[in-house]
C-alpha cells in the first residue's frame, strides 16, 4: 500500500504590469486592498501563500482563488499579471521600495539591489521526522538543477536576452555563498548558529539557497523543506507537475533510503557533493533542459532532459500506485516542447520581440486560469480530498 501523500504548500511570486508586458508595480496597494497578499521589497512583484494541503486538486483551486480575486483588482486599473522571473521588460537599474520607511527593505536595497527584484515559486513539502527531513534535503540539493531545468522562464532581462535560460538564478545573491550537505538536524544547528553569530546571516530567514529546511522555530523547530531553486511556473498544471516529480522523489527516498540518500549511495564524498550540486545548479541556470549535468551517484555526465526522462520511466510505477500520473503527464509534453525559457528564446530567435512574447504569454496565462476554473467546476476535476 502506498504511503499517503505529503503536505504540500507554495510561495508564489508574480510581476503586475499592463498587457504589453510593461512591468507596473502595485504590490502595496494590493496587498492593502486585498487579504493574503504581501509585499516584497520592491513593489513590482507581489506575493501569496497556498496553506498546507497533501491533494493536488485542492492546491490547484488554492493556486487559482487567490489570483482570480488580484485579477479583480488589476483589471480596472489596465493592469494583469506577467510570466517571467526577472524584470524582461523592467529597469534593473533602480529599486522601487514597496515600503520605504522599512529598514530591513533598506538592508535589502543596500546590500543586494535589484539582484532580488526576481519572481519564483517555493514549493513547501511536509516532512517532519528529522533523519527524513535531512535526508530528503540531501536528495533535493543534489537534484535541484533538474527542477531549475523544469521551470527555466527567465531569459530576458531589461529588454535583451542574457543568453541564460535563468538569469535569475544567476544573479540572485545565494547567502552564504556556500552550505554545507547537512548531514542531520545537529550539525543544521550548529552551522547556523554559527553563520548568525558571525554576520554572515542577517537571521534565520537569511538562508538563500536552492533547498533549505523550513519551519516556525528555525532552527530547531522544523516540519517541512522549502525548494527554493525554481523560477516562476505560472501554469498551476506545470507547477503542480515539477511538485509531484520532486514528492516522488521523496516517496521513492522513504522507501529505500540507502539507494537514495546521497551520503549513502554516492561515490563521491561530502565536498565533492556540495561543488557537484552548486556546478550542477549555474550549469541548470545556463542552458536548462540542454544542460550537461553532473549525476551525483556516479559523478558521471547525463543530460538534464535525459536524467528527468530516466526518472520519470522509473517512478511511473509509484505514480500509478499514488494516483498521480494525471498530475505528472505535463512533464513529458515540457520534456518534449521545452520549457517557458525554451520556448520564448526560440520565439526572439525567430524575430519576434520580447515585448510581443511577454505580452502574449500574459494574455495566454489569463485565459489558462480561465479554463482551469471551468475545468473545476466540472466533474472532470477530482474531489478535494482525492489526490
Amino acid at each position: 500500500m502506498s504511503a499517503p501523500l505529503l503536505l504540500k504548500g507554495f510561495e508564489v511570486e508574480m510581476y503586475t504590469g499592463r498587457s504589453d508586458g510593461t512591468v507596473v508595480g502595485c504590490s502595496e496597494e494590493v496587498a492593502a486592498a486585498l487579504s493574503g497578499f504581501m509585499t516584497e521589497p520592491d513593489h513590482r512583484n507581489l506575493e501569496y501563500v497556498t496553506p498546507p494541503e497533501a491533494a493536488y486538486a485542492a492546491q490547484l483551486e488554492l493556486l487559482l482563488e487567490p489570483r482570480r480575486r488580484l485579477r479583480r483588482w488589476l483589471r480596472p486599473r489596465g493592469l494583469t499579471l506577467l510570466p517571467g522571473s526577472t524584470l524582461s521588460l523592467g529597469d534593473s537599474s533602480r529599486f522601487e521600495r514597496s515600503d520605504p520607511a522599512n529598514p530591513y527593505h533598506g538592508y535589502i536595497e543596500a546590500t543586494y539591489g535589484t539582484r532580488v527584484v526576481t519572481a519564483s515559486v517555493h514549493i513547501n513539502l511536509g516532512v517532519t521526522a528529522m533523519d527524513d527531513l535531512f535526508a530528503a534535503l540531501r536528495l533535493l540539493r543534489c537534484e535541484a538543477a533538474l527542477l531549475l531545468a523544469l521551470s527555466a522562464s527567465s531569459p530576458f532581462l531589461d529588454g535583451r536576452s542574457t543568453g541564460a535560460h535563468s538569469q535569475r538564478w544567476l544573479q540572485f545573491p545565494l547567502t552564504p555563498p556556500q552550505v554545507p550537505l547537512f548531514q542531520d538536524h545537529d550539525h543544521y544547528i550548529h552551522w547556523m548558529e554559527e553563520q548568525l553569530a558571525a554576520g554572515a546571516m542577517r537571521n534565520v530567514r537569511h538562508l538563500w539557497t536552492s533547498v533549505r529546511p523550513n519551519g516556525d522555530d528555525r532552527p530547531r523547530g522544523l516540519n517541512r523543506l522549502e525548494i527554493r531553486i525554481c523560477d516562476l511556473i505560472d501554469d498551476p498544471l506545470e507547477l503542480l507537475a515539477v511538485t509531484a516529480f520532486a514528492e516522488l522523489r521523496l516517496q521513492r527516498l522513504q522507501q529505500a533510503p540507502g539507494d537514495l540518500d546521497p551520503l549513502r549511495a554516492s561515490r563521491l564524498d561530502t565536498s565533492g557533493l556540495e561543488t557537484l550540486a552548486d556546478a550542477n545548479d549555474r550549469a541548470a541556470a545556463r542552458s536548462s533542459l540542454e544542460a550537461e549535468l553532473v549525476h551525483w551517484r556516479t559523478g558521471e555526465p547525463v543530460l538534464a532532459r535525459e536524467w528527468i526522462a530516466g526518472e520519470l520511466e522509473a517512478m511511473a510505477p509509484l505514480a500509478a500506485e499514488m494516483g498521480l500520473e494525471r498530475w505528472l503527464a505535463p512533464l513529458h509534453d515540457l520534456l518534449e516542447r521545452g520549457n517557458q525559457a525554451m520556448r520564448w528564446i526560440a520565439r526572439h530567435r525567430r524575430g519576434e520581440s520580447i515585448g510581443a512574447i511577454i505580452g502574449s504569454e500574459a494574455a495566454a496565462l489569463e485565459q489558462r486560469e480561465r479554463v482551469l476554473d471551468a475545468w473545476l467546476r466540472t466533474e472532470a476535476a477530482p474531489a478535494p480530498g482525492g489526490s
